[in-house]
């Protein structure tokens, strides 16, 4: 049966006229259905918002941000696994989890749980957000990112107490909670240089994660793993590293750019890969999107080919800045 809470806040919202608090929870309706491995009816539920009532359905785009907590963001998950280029060894892991999500009651008729606690690490700018958010999209939850500038107080105590108020919104509800930079939280408690205080903080992290329902996705990313607790890396039962990309992962990324904008770069995906090999997939993106707004902006007149190189050289000097 579906949620009782979640039944009466539809009621409400419908009686109200607030179509977005009725988009927002036939959601939740579905994100619950699909996590009790009644998946058949969360997408009867997802198709019925799509086509049933065409001005609704246009009123209740997702906005990016659907709203602040003190220690969270709530965004819609945009970036699908398929917008990706990943080694495809994590692409199978992944895929693996989000099905065992789908069929987490079949799981539990066998006295298992599915997978919840994901560990991803790398360099910076590979896509350990992007991933992230993709793994909420294929889940079909919210996407819950912590902030720090609200959660850490410089009276680490209140630091404790508002971890336990971001894990208690987290688990009332199927949802991604996505920590990133996430030795800020989760130093080594034996480093001789951070206090007593710190290593409860670090305690209290831990007993939380491990008191997470399944229906909560912790997805944890860190680009210094080296400076985690070493009790961090045993809660996490998939630890991926995110490498940089390859020259040919750049160049399918070019290619799946193109397709889905329907705009060509100028030069071949093969040169621009050899161009930006070394970069990471956020200067990838970046180079991407700004050739992109370029050749929008000069329309017919545009010469893609001028404006690549262009994007390239200006890459190239913000390389050689930050050297």
């Amino acid at each position: 049966m579906a949620r009782s809470d979640l039944i009466l806040q539809l009621i409400r919202a419908a009686l109200t006229g607030d179509r977005a608090l009725v988009r927002k929870t036939a959601e939740s309706l579905a994100a619950d259905e699909r996590a009790k491995n009644h998946t058949i009816f969360a997408d009867r539920i997802l198709s019925q918002l799509e086509t049933q009532n065409a001005p609704l359905a246009t009123t209740f785009q997702s906005p990016a941000v659907h709203r602040m907590g003190p220690f969270w963001t709530e965004l819609a998950p945009k970036r699908k696994l398929s917008d990706l280029v990943l080694p495809e060894h994590i692409t199978s892991s992944v895929r693996e989890l989000v099905e065992e999500h789908h069929h987490a009651e079949l799981l539990r008729s066998h006295g298992l749980e599915p997978r919840h606690r994901v560990l991803l690490s790398g360099p910076p700018g590979n896509g350990k957000t992007s991933l992230a958010e993709a793994i909420a999209h294929a889940l079909r939850v919210p996407f819950l990112v912590v902030r720090y500038e609200m959660l850490i107080e410089s009276y680490l105590g209140e630091t404790a107490r508002h971890l336990g108020q971001l894990f208690d919104h987290a688990r009332s509800r199927p949802c991604v909670l996505f920590f990133d930079e996430f030795d800020v939280v989760a130093k080594e408690r034996g480093d001789a240089h951070e206090t007593g205080e710190i290593k409860r903080v670090v305690s209290a992290l831990l007993l939380q994660v491990d008191a997470l329902p399944s229906h909560v996705v912790v997805i944890a990313a860190s680009n210094h793993p080296e400076l985690l607790d070493r009790a961090v890396w045993r809660r996490f039962q998939l630890r991926l590293e995110l490498p940089m990309p390859s020259r040919e992962q750049i160049e399918e990324w070019i290619r799946r750019f193109q397709t889905r904008t329907q705009h060509e770069l100028g030069l071949a995906s093969e040169t621009l890969a050899q161009h930006l090999a070394g970069a990471s997939f956020a200067d990838v993106e970046q180079f991407g999107l700004d050739a992109l707004r370029r050749i929008v902006l000069a329309g017919s007149h545009a010469d893609q080919q001028a404006i690549a190189k262009d994007c390239l050289d200006h890459l190239l000097i913000l390389y050689r800045g930050s050297a």
